[in-house]
């Protein structure tokens, strides 16, 4: 899973601290609401890609039953939740430019987004990595920065920070064509075909 914070950070290739989320976990306790937890997430850096990182916040892999308390203590089989499931999710997307510089290893990425992203990366395609399609409706927010969305048409939209995409189960690609990176929310819910 995403560890919480050391006191022991290590600085990223870009000369920060990885990105970290607070998440908050309530439940309920003699009917009574209370915090089950409060934690820092930190941020997975990808070796292979620099300044791609993945913050895996929540998932409930099917419809969760809220008789029972609600967990997150290990890293899932796949982020991406079976019918009835969600996950959610901050990943910030380096510029493109790093996809084009020669030392880039494209295989190596890919094999890393097969252990780190299981179920989704599987989805991506061969010839073209970053186009996908997986049976969820996807919540997908612009956070920081900007981005564009490529649908398998060639039609792209250019989105900025507060935008928000329903991406209904289609395939598509982000694409960051700018110079710094773009962080993005996604809530996925996992669908039938």
């Amino acid at each position: 899973m995403n560890g919480t914070i050391s006191k022991k950070t290590a600085l990223s290739k870009r000369g920060k601290e990885p990105s970290t989320y607070r998440r908050i976990v309530t439940g309920n306790a003699n009917g009574k609401s209370v915090v089950q937890s409060d934690e820092h997430m930190r941020a997975y850096e990808f070796k292979t890609v620099p300044g791609y990182e993945h913050t895996l916040i929540w998932i409930n892999a099917a419809t969760p039953d809220l008789g029972n308390e609600q967990r997150f203590d290990r890293y899932p089989d796949s982020v991406v939740p079976g019918p009835g499931g969600t996950s959610l999710h901050f990943v910030t997307f380096p510029p493109g430019s790093v996809f084009a510089d020669p030392s880039f290893d494209g295989e190596a990425a890919r094999d890393e987004a097969l252990i780190r992203l299981k179920g989704l990366a599987d989805h991506f395609e061969k010839e073209d990595p970053a186009m996908h399609k997986t049976n969820t409706v996807d919540y997908a927010v612009v956070y920081e920065g900007e981005i564009w969305l490529e649908l398998d048409n060639s039609e792209t939209l250019h989105l900025r920070r507060g935008d928000v995409v329903v991406q209904n189960g289609t395939r598509h690609a982000w694409r960051n064509k700018g110079t710094e990176p773009v962080t993005m929310l996604f809530f996925l819910n996992g669908a039938t075909v």
